[in-house]
């Protein structure tokens, strides 16, 4: 059976079930890297071979073997059940564990800084990150009708992972900045309605967000953790991590866990509290 045929069949599916474009993307390099690497036909791959290829990449980190597994588990498994192999050669492919990270907040003087000295439409992405909570991808496809008025407030509509949607609320100076289209958008002019829009037509690429946001912020902080900084925050402020997991868009609360930073202060207090 031929790698490009299937492989065309397996991410026809995937755009069928609604996975978003970067993920089909992510698996065709994926699979084909595969298919290169192992110089064989789809049926003729064996549990052996996978084993033996993941142990070649030493180098990989944990995050880079987690997805390879995912990748070939999925396309295996959706080979055999759709009976284009007979046995699944990726069923007991051992789990990968990924340590947890400690959350890394962007500091808030520094964040200030980098608001304050970048930018218009720079500054507006950092504080969508750091005061809304927004992935750069998300960032990057936020549109003027995305505004929304509720009881508390304005409130803006994210298109998040997975194809996935969640409102969130935000301030009245984040709303008013948005609807003024103050990332480069003119209102009525034109319009495509992108709060960021690209010279070429449609809205920024999230590559783009980062990397614009990356050369605003000090060498070592990033979109990310200013996305950290808005989860410690909100968790400090509330201790109510179920909230922090629905603004943040994860799909467990043990995601958002990796999020939420504790500081000194409190780290002591608990400390003074255990030995009192």
């Amino acid at each position: 059976m031929h790698w490009d045929r299937v492989v065309g069949e397996y991410l026809a599916f995937l755009t069928a079930i609604g996975r978003p474009k970067t993920t089909c993307n992510l698996r065709r390099f994926q699979l084909f890297y595969l298919a290169k690497s192992l110089n064989k036909p789809v049926e003729g791959i064996t549990h052996g071979d996978l084993i033996e290829w993941f142990a070649i990449h030493d180098e990989w980190k944990p995050e880079t073997r987690r997805s390879y597994r995912a990748a070939i588990r999925g396309f295996f498994a959706w080979a055999c059940e759709t009976g284009r192999i007979i046995d699944d050669p990726a069923t007991k492919l051992p789990q990968v564990r990924v340590p947890r990270a400690a959350a890394r907040p962007t500091p808030e003087a520094v964040l200030r800084e980098a608001v304050a000295t970048a930018e218009p439409r720079v500054a507006l992405m950092l504080r969508l990150a750091a005061e809304a909570g927004l992935r750069r991808a998300e960032i990057a496809r936020v549109h003027t009708r995305d505004l929304r008025h509720g009881a508390g407030g304005a409130q803006l509509l994210v298109h998040g992972k997975g194809s996935r949607q969640r409102v969130v609320p935000v301030t009245a100076e984040l709303a008013g900045l948005i609807a003024a289209g103050a990332g480069g958008h003119t209102p009525g002019v034109g319009d495509r309605g992108w709060l960021f829009p690209s010279e070429r037509g449609g809205h920024v690429t999230p590559h783009w967000v980062g990397l614009l946001c990356s050369r605003a912020l000090p060498q070592g902080w990033t979109l990310h953790t200013a996305r950290h900084l808005f989860a410690s925050k909100a968790y400090r402020g509330t201790r109510n991590l179920r909230a922090v997991q629905e603004l943040l868009g994860h799909s467990s609360v043990g995601i958002t866990e990796r999020y939420t930073a504790v500081d000194d202060d409190e780290m002591r207090a608990a400390m003074m509290a255990a030995v009192a």
